[in-house]
């Protein structure tokens, strides 16, 4: 909540409170203050023990942290300790650095990458036409792949 403010801020947030306050009134401020903090603290642990006791034995290990979103999401998609999708595998095969470096990537699922990568115009024809069966002649349909669509 507050990790974004430096000491630079605390110490000028200190300094206008002296002087505002004075001296004599910052100690009984902070009290008041800290006592309200423990208050809310309260407050909101027993709410939480209240929810908790209310929805009964079967939410005994109900976390309120759960409901964050980030968490929820990844709790949901990923299990406890689980990886049910294979996203484990999917970011591991996923090697960046290996495109970065010009080097070939590791085969995935078994299947290796047949070329390099060329960013040549004259080497974005030669591919096609060395593909399965040339260039489609006029009124030919392309090959359907019912997985692609």
């Amino acid at each position: 909540m507050f990790s974004d403010v430096g000491s630079l801020e605390i110490l000028t947030l200190v300094i206008m409170a002296i002087v505002i306050f004075g001296p004599d009134k910052l100690p009984k401020l902070i009290q008041d203050t800290m006592g309200f903090i423990r208050k809310i603290r309260s407050f909101a642990d027993n709410a939480k023990e209240d929810i908790r006791s209310e929805l009964g034995p079967e939410f005994k290990d109900f976390e309120f942290e759960d409901l964050h979103p980030k968490t929820f999401v990844r709790k949901q998609l990923l299990g406890d300790n689980e990886d049910p999708l294979g996203l484990k595998e999917m970011r591991e095969g996923l090697d960046i650095r290996s495109v970065l470096d010009d080097k070939p990537a590791p085969a995935v699922n078994g299947h290796g990458r047949a070329g390099t990568v060329s960013m040549d115009k004259s080497a974005v024809a030669a591919p096609a036409a060395a593909g399965a069966g040339g260039p489609l002649a006029p009124g030919e349909r392309p090959p359907f792949d019912p997985d692609a669509t």
